[in-house]
């Protein structure tokens, strides 16, 4: 949605390349514009950064770094940094401009979202995420505001490399992102990988769930406190009826442990989509409660960390990490349009202001309650009130005796299980690319029991083994339960049909259709217009994995005609000519006289040179011969006289004087009085 404000960089030329049109949004960090590139011709996201940052050589240079590497990440899902640089002072960054809403407005105007939908949206953000990790980059920044929802449907993840940019430019005691979707390591200020980005996904699909996000507070320190001390739990004590396994991945994704986390997004991709294939219709089309809140507007806070930080004190905060978190988070924090949450807002976590009014139990939460009820009802029975009697003190040593050994022989089962027992620890084997008979036998070897899921894999051949969960080389008790990931092969799509549209459309439907765009050739075609595809391979129809190329012959139309010259042919030659050249030969009905040419051959042509596509016409025009014309006698007129007149009627005029002229008087003419073509020549003898 653009906003129409009044602003000094509207209407103006940046670095004489790109004609600002108008103003799109404002963050913490920069202010975004629709602008016109030029020299390309199309619209872009002109990124102008905020006068602190623009000022800050090292920044820049770091801002540039980063630039490059965002602009070779190229991915469907990811929004594409096209340039980057300085005009004054203005420090630009220039994106693919993206036209539609982002997946804020789609919380803020729908509020919770049915699992189907929400997995659906969420699932290219997790797919443009995990090609970002391959290549070795971190977001930093994922949050709603930075998922693009073009208006023909894609999805793309904007603002790779600017907040880590901004993270390395300022002071060590900072950290950048917005805090409602920050991971605990970050608030720490603890070094970020592809985890902290794994935890930003897991807070958002909780609010796309839900309707509202997992924390809330009336300033951010309280937020970020309860990333570091609370925990996010299960989506479906605010939607009842959610499926565990949504519940089970959100989780996953938000564990305050980095290493109880996805290890990146390729991982967590391949759980989303194994959860999405085997979740039932009813399931997916879940319709959630009314929200109780459709998200706010989450712009980028920076929180910095002072030299001196003051004591900031939390109910939810942990003695032992106070001083750690207050190091991390006291201190001045930016207010840059942050929002603040009802103190009110329900929430699946702790909240620093608990609402004292007890929510309705579900009856998942009723049935637990009763449970706990009940254990402690027969707790309350088994205990005596009194003691009857003393008791004899002989028996009650043999008592404590008996008591001793029941202990003795607990402790001893207890090292058993512990120790050598299915308690024991034990390390997870390495099973990758073996075969599932394979792989369930080390595993039973190490003591470990194994179940398996079925995952699509581009490397892996189906059959054999992806992996583990928990992976290879984790220490767990040999009791834990052990996933087996089996690779069904690369996941296959068909291809879309190509042919018979123009290149341009074949090229959107390819990147709709995530693959690539292969070798283009070009032919003649005499019944195909030019830059419309003639064939592809693969064909359509044919099933082929994400990013396969898709080689196109594209037609360049018909193919032109040298026109051959033919003036001064014979007819019949002349009109064999051109039809031998593929063209048609039309002859014109009137004929022409012509001094030069014979009767019977091409005066002229049209056209008379250039080319023709095949079956071009060339139209002949026939010559009458010379025009006969009479000649008139000049016997007796003086020489120059007779000479002028007869030029002026087209004849060549010869003099022959005797006895030189003298009078210059034409004695003799030839021929005279007869009809003689045009061109011809006279003779005058002159006395």
């Amino acid at each position: 949605m653009q906003e129409h404000v009044s602003d000094r960089l509207v209407g103006t030329l940046v670095d004489n390349r790109y004609a600002v049109q108008s103003k799109l949004a404002r963050g913490g960090m920069s202010t975004v514009y629709l602008a016109t590139d030029l020299r390309l011709e199309r619209d872009v996201a002109l990124k102008v950064l905020h006068p602190h940052l623009a000022g800050d050589d090292t920044f820049l240079g770091r801002l540039g770094r980063e630039a490059k590497a965002a602009a070779r990440l190229s991915h469907s899902h990811v929004v594409g940094v096209l340039d980057q640089g300085n005009d004054g002072q203005t420090a630009y960054l220039v994106m693919e401009y993206i036209k539609g809403h982002t997946l804020r407005d789609v919380i803020r105007s729908k509020g919770a979202l049915p699992p189907r939908l929400g997995l659906a949206l969420i699932d290219p953000v997790v797919e443009g995420l995990a090609a970002a990790h391959t290549a070795g980059m971190i977001h930093r920044d994922i949050k709603p505001e930075n998922v693009l929802i073009a208006d023909d449907g894609r999805i793309k993840l904007g603002d790779f490399g600017l907040a880590r940019a901004v993270t390395t430019s300022t002071s060590t005691g900072a950290l950048i992102g917005t805090v409602a979707y920050l991971s605990p390591e970050l608030v720490l200020g603890n070094q970020a990988d592809a985890r902290s980005d794994i935890y930003s996904v897991g807070i958002m699909l909780y609010e796309m769930l839900t309707g509202q996000q997992p924390f809330s507070g009336e300033v951010p320190i309280q937020v970020a406190y309860q990333h570091v001390n609370g925990t996010v739990g299960p989506p479906s004590a605010l939607v009842p009826g959610l499926a565990a396994e949504v519940d089970e991945l959100v989780q996953w994704c938000t564990s305050n442990d980095p290493e109880n986390r996805p290890v990146d997004g390729t991982a967590l991709l391949q759980e989303l989509r194994h959860i999405r294939t085997n979740l039932t219709d009813r399931e997916l089309d879940l319709q959630p409660p009314a929200a109780l809140d459709h998200g706010a507007q989450n712009p980028t806070e920076i929180i910095t960390r002072p030299s001196h930080p003051t004591t900031v004190m939390s109910p939810l905060a942990r003695p032992e990490r106070q001083p750690q978190i207050a190091s991390a988070l006291s201190g001045d924090y930016a207010t840059t349009a942050l929002p603040s949450a009802p103190a009110a807002q329900h929430t699946a976590a702790y909240s620093p202001y608990p609402d004292t009014t007890p929510a309705p139990l579900t009856k998942r939460a009723r049935r637990k309650a009763d449970k706990e009820a009940e254990k402690a009802r027969s707790r309350a029975a088994a205990t005596p009130l009194r003691s009857l009697r003393e008791g004899n003190p002989r028996r009650r040593g043999a008592l404590w005796v008996v008591i001793l050994i029941i202990a003795a022989l607990l402790a001893t089962g207890a090292g058993w299980f512990f120790g050598m027992g299915p308690g024991s620890p034990a390390t997870i084997p390495a099973v990758a690319n073996k075969t599932v008979a394979q792989a369930q036998l080390l595993l039973s070897d190490a003591g470990f029991q194994s179940s398996t899921r079925d995952v699509f894999d581009d490397d892996v051949p189906s059959g054999l083994v992806v992996g583990t969960e928990p992976g290879a080389g984790t220490e767990i008790r040999k009791f834990q339960p052990v996933a087996l990931f089996v690779s069904k092969g690369p996941q296959l799509f068909e291809l879309p049909k190509l042919t018979g549209q123009t290149l341009e459309q074949a090229k959107t439907e390819l990147n709709k259709a995530e693959m690539a765009l292969g070798t283009i050739t070009e032919q003649f075609d005499e019944g195909v217009a030019a830059g419309v595809v003639l064939a592809q391979d693969p064909a359509s129809g044919t099933p082929a994995r994400h990013g396969t190329a898709v080689a196109l012959a594209v037609s360049k139309g018909p193919q032109p005609i040298p026109v051959p010259s033919v003036v001064g042919m014979d007819e019949n030659d002349a009109v064999d000519a051109i039809e031998a050249a593929g063209l048609k030969a039309e002859v014109a009905k009137d004929e022409v006289n012509d001094k030069k040419v014979p009767k019977g051959a091409v005066a002229s042509q049209s056209p008379s040179n250039g080319t023709l596509t095949r079956g071009g016409t060339v139209t002949l025009t026939i010559s009458d011969g010379p025009k006969m014309v009479r000649v008139p006698s000049y016997v007796g007129k003086q020489a120059k006289e007779a000479e002028q007149a007869l030029r002026q009627l087209g004849f060549e005029v010869k003099v022959n004087n005797v006895l030189g002229g003298f009078f210059g008087t034409v004695r003799d003419q030839d021929p005279v009085n007869k009809d003689v073509p045009e061109g011809s020549v006279i003779t005058l003898t002159v006395v």
